[in-house]
């Protein structure tokens, strides 16, 4: 059964003594309402650890003003059922009021990689994903840390921020986990009306047809770029964001597809904001 702990330094206690046993430890950052793609993060940290870490906690200072803080789905005792399932050992669940001081006034900017794409539609978001995942680090104290590639621009910042910082942490990334028709899976997803969720696909799809584009020989990131938003564009319920090609590993802008690169897209369906990517060139 996994134990639940909600307080900081109960956590860092907890997780001292497991590596004083010698025990490796593995962290899943969540925010919880957790679906197949966190379950596979969760199974990757089992396979590689001998402790098992879950947090569990919707992080306010990575939503900007209007967005869905407060809807944000949660579901803790669902979630719980999840993990013991999956054999998790600890689900870290703090409050915000023990995560942050009432007078909190330190961050943690990553300068470069968080700018374009989510960072641009988003900004202080991955100030507030660096400085909450950083304090995870510190409290949990992980040997190896879980992150899927459905979130691929926050996986980078991460990265960055663990090599800049020198945190003796392996940052693990996991396939992006879809539906069977190829919704990328998200906690999100729970806001789509059925209707929505069909228009939804049209981001897979527009992400398939540069796929095969790519394969059949196309190079050039404009031709790719205008296919994609041809196929966004046949359906009037999705509202594009960004839908950019850029390099792999550096976030570059690339003229020509000549190393590999990432296809990124974030697109509303009704009121809800989706991201979605494919890697290409590999």
């Amino acid at each position: 059964m996994a134990t639940i702990i909600r307080n900081t330094g109960e956590m860092s206690a907890a997780m001292a003594l497991r590596r004083r046993r010698g025990e490796t430890i593995g962290l899943v950052p969540t925010m919880g309402y957790l679906h197949e793609g966190h379950l596979s993060l969760v199974r990757a940290s089992r396979r590689e650890n001998d402790v098992s870490v879950v947090s569990l906690f919707v992080n306010p200072i990575q939503f900007g003003p209007g967005e869905d803080l407060e809807r944000y789905p949660r579901d803790e005792a669902r979630d719980l059922e999840l993990l013991e399932k999956e054999g998790v050992d600890y689900l870290f669940a703090p409050t915000a009021q023990t995560l942050y001081a009432p007078d909190h006034s330190t961050f943690v900017d990553e300068t470069a990689l968080s700018l374009p794409l989510c960072g641009a539609s988003r900004p202080g978001h991955f100030r507030g994903v660096c400085t909450v995942v950083l304090k995870l680090f510190h409290v949990v104290g992980p040997d190896r840390a879980y992150f899927g590639m459905k979130d691929y621009q926050q996986l980078q910042v991460i990265r960055r921020m663990v090599r800049d910082l020198d945190v003796p942490v392996k940052i693990r990334p996991c396939p992006l986990v879809r539906e069977p028709d190829g919704l990328a899976l998200s906690s999100r997803n729970a806001y789509l009306f059925p209707e929505e969720r069909r228009s939804a696909l049209g981001l897979s799809a527009a992400l398939r047809a540069v796929a095969e584009a790519y394969e059949g020989g196309e190079r050039s990131t404009p031709a790719l770029v205008a296919l994609a938003q041809e196929k966004l564009a046949q359906d009037r319920r999705l509202d594009a964001d960004y839908l950019e090609i850029r390099g792999a590993e550096s976030l570059e802008p690339l003229d020509v597809v000549d190393r590999p690169a990432v296809v990124a897209l974030a697109a509303r369906v009704g009121k809800t904001r989706l991201i979605d990517n494919i890697v290409i060139g590999e």
